[in-house]
């Protein structure tokens, strides 16, 4: 049986990203379809951002209790482990979906379960999971929102051993004895930081010469010496050269020919985009591909196709797909609204800018590592004239009333033509939370000498704005 319906908008991914291009979408009183071929709410509710984060905030928590005399001394056995994965579960609903489904009935938006796929401009079928065929017709758009998904190494064999990735680290439900972690970036860390403080013993093996590759190379040196002082054995340049399950026990066969025996092994070395079954092909594109798109998030060459978040590879984070989902149901509604000139000029309304010059990330290990624009290498491999002031956090007071020990560093690139700041960079315990001042300030291109004016509350770790700024003026 097959049915057919008209939407403006049809959306392909109820993630985040795709749930809010359908709220815009809807916004502007555009009738909207959305499909998904498993929860509403995507990776980031159920196997990504709220599962890891839910695994890593008793950690960080654990972490700063034990700095502080009166109360480390009350929190020195481990964590409750079964609490710590009960509590990650609520936050995943039980990896159920009716809330997130509710959402989007409350806005309007029709939802099609099932396996969604192109069939040419502005035509979409799907397929339910008990075989009902529906065709969707898009009068203005088709928005591609279906994210990405684990790229795993091509070893012989490395099915049949059953790797973890990022999907089966947040959702264990039992802490394994031994964990090889192989992988450097955020989710390698992460998860290193998360299954070591719940009881395993982590090995990290890391092709690179560090952590956290794509951000200041301060930010995985301290990183990487918190884990080895958890407890973790941290390997750099090393590669898997072969994995076996022999039994229980996953067997590592490292470059060297060295071997390592583990009860889990995870594989967090990148991610692919997922659009290697969603009929690119009838539309003159390659399957499996990631799709470039223009600062409004129209597919290049196209008229009428999106493609918004993780897919288009300009960057692979929730809060940064969330925002150009922001700018292209703001784009996508006003072509639709025959708009004659739309804002696609550097930061105009229709124009995901942020994308080239404000990204934000936070990391989630202990000590924390955040970051908002560009870094040093990446200022000066643009070509702007910039000078890189650094400072100790845990000279600023703030810093010292956090917690004993306290180690950190802060580093803002300043373009020196235009006076402004073009990246900013803070690892340390409690620094996610500096993140959005960084942010507002790059994004905002706020001239130097008005950020002298912007006083920061003593005493706070947001003092090493101060400072930072007193080193640069010298």
């Amino acid at each position: 049986m097959t049915d057919e319906n008209t939407y403006d908008v049809v959306v392909l991914g109820a993630g985040p990203v795709g749930e809010n291009v359908a709220d815009r979408a809807r916004a502007a009183g555009l009738s909207t379809a959305v499909v998904e071929s498993e929860l509403v709410g995507g990776e980031c509710s159920y196997w990504a951002c709220m599962p890891s984060k839910a695994l890593l905030r008793p950690v960080i928590a654990q972490a700063d209790a034990r700095r502080l005399p009166g109360l480390r001394e009350s929190v020195q056995g481990p964590l409750d482990a079964p609490a710590v994965l009960a509590r990650r579960d609520e936050y995943t609903s039980h990896w159920k979906d009716d809330g997130q489904v509710g959402w989007l009935e409350a806005i309007g938006a029709d939802l099609y379960r099932g396996e969604g796929r192109l069939a040419g401009p502005r035509r979409v079928t799907v397929t339910g999971p008990d075989g009902t065929e529906h065709v969707l017709t898009a009068r203005h758009a088709v928005a591609v929102c279906t994210g990405t998904r684990a790229a795993l190494p091509d070893l012989p064999g490395l099915a049949d051993v059953e790797p973890w990735t990022s999907r089966e680290a947040t959702s264990a439900q039992k802490v394994p004895g031994r964990l090889v972690v192989v992988g450097g970036g955020v989710v390698a860390a992460e998860m290193a930081t998360a299954w070591q403080a719940l009881g395993s013993q982590v090995t990290m093996l890391v092709r690179g010469s560090g952590l956290l590759p794509r951000m200041e190379p301060f930010a995985g040196e301290l990183v990487m010496q918190a884990l080895v002082e958890a407890g973790a054995d941290v390997r750099t340049g090393v590669s898997v050269k072969g994995v076996t399950r022999e039994g229980g026990t996953v067997v590592t066969t490292l470059d060297d020919g060295s071997t390592l025996e583990s009860d889990e092994i995870l594989f967090a070395t990148g991610r692919a985009p997922r659009t290697d079954d969603i009929g690119l092909e009838t539309v003159g594109l390659e399957p499996g591909s990631w799709l470039p798109v223009d600062d409004s998030l129209r597919v290049e060459g196209s008229t009428w196709l999106y493609a918004v978040g993780d897919v288009n590879h300009r960057a692979l984070l929730t809060h940064q797909g969330k925002y150009q989902a922001r700018i292209a149901g703001a784009a996508i509604a006003a072509r639709a609204q025959g708009v004659p000139l739309l804002e696609t000029d550097r930061w105009g309304a229709h124009a995901a800018t942020a994308d080239h010059s404000a990204v934000p990330q936070v990391v989630f290990t202990d000590p924390e590592a955040g970051s908002a624009g560009l870094t040093l290498a990446e200022a000066e491999a643009a070509g702007h004239r910039v000078r890189a002031v650094d400072y100790d956090i845990a000279s600023v007071a703030g810093a010292g009333l956090y917690g004993d020990g306290y180690r950190g560093r802060a580093r803002m690139i300043v373009d020196l033509d235009r006076e402004i700041l073009l990246g900013v960079t803070f690892v340390g315990p409690g620094v996610g939370e500096l993140v959005h001042s960084a942010t507002v300030a790059v994004a905002g291109e706020v001239p130097i000498d008005r950020l002298w004016h912007a006083v920061p509350s003593y005493p706070t770790v947001s003092e090493v704005w101060l400072r930072l700024l007193e080193t640069y003026r010298g």
